[in-house]
């Protein structure tokens, strides 16, 4: 066929690129920074990553959550993200990453150097958080639905493990609550007891039709320890993601302002 040699000597090449990139992109993975950043710091590195901006007031209703998980509930650091007793934090609502990006940089699991090169085919920090390329992401996400029931099932593998103090927490948005695999999971989960299991559901009004007395009530019909809280107050988000729930898993409904029309 004319022309075939030149198009497999062109595919060869692009394979080629791929795993030199895949390598170099390896050998990042763990190239965290010694960082002493705080809240106040988190809007100038999002605005170092460009691309994406139709995510981003998705990406901003997630920044109180993110930081007051990291700075005062999560036991995981840069060190220990691979230890077997580590709290594990799973964000669900993956297509819209820049907050998580910011706030895991501020915490010094990202080299600021990283974050101007957000989405581009060398970077590790593309649209949609990859667990294999940094470290600290414990899951790829950002198909809907998908980070709770994944969630309970690292939460029941925790237990049979005998990990008594690992946790795990699982943020979504209210919008993925639309998706039918969450109700099995809420459903499972308060049947079983899953007490260490933590759900934070970041509340924007963009569910197709909202829940009748709030998001929380799904979950407390269910078994669910729930909470209701302003999605920007970090003490009231710090106290209610602190509260004991023995034997019952708990809901955080993290409330924010809706998205401008």
């Amino acid at each position: 066929m004319p022309g075939c040699g030149h198009g497999l000597r062109v595919w060869h090449l692009v394979l080629d690129l791929k795993f030199t990139l895949s390598c170099n992109i390896s050998s990042m993975r763990n190239a965290t920074a010694d960082t002493n950043l705080s809240f106040a710091d988190l809007p100038e590195l999002m605005a170092a990553m460009s691309g994406d901006e139709k995510h981003d007031h998705s990406a901003d209703s997630t920044l109180d959550v993110l930081w007051v998980l990291y700075d005062r509930v999560l036991r995981v650091s840069p060190e220990t993200a691979h230890d077997d007793d580590r709290d594990w934090f799973l964000l669900s609502k993956g297509h819209s990453p820049k907050a998580y990006y910011a706030v895991l940089t501020a915490k010094g699991f990202i080299d600021p150097a990283a974050l101007p090169g957000f989405g581009t085919f060398s970077s590790i920090l593309g649209h949609h958080p990859d667990r294999n390329l940094i470290s600290g992401v414990e899951i790829a996400s950002g198909s809907l639905g998908h980070g709770l029931p994944i969630g309970v099932g690292v939460a029941l593998g925790l237990s049979a493990q005998s990990r008594p103090s690992a946790r795990v927490f699982v943020l979504i948005g209210d919008g993925e609550l639309d998706e039918g695999s969450n109700h099995e999971a809420v459903a499972f989960a308060g049947a079983v007891g899953l007490d260490r299991l933590t759900v934070i559901v970041v509340d924007n009004s963009s569910s197709s039709y909202g829940w009748s007395g709030g998001a929380e009530t799904r979950f407390s019909r269910e078994g669910w320890s729930a909470a209701r809280v302003g999605g920007r107050d970090h003490e009231a988000l710090a106290a209610a993601l602190s509260e004991p729930h023995p034997g019952r898993p708990r809901v955080v409904v993290a409330v924010i302002e809706p998205e401008p029309k």
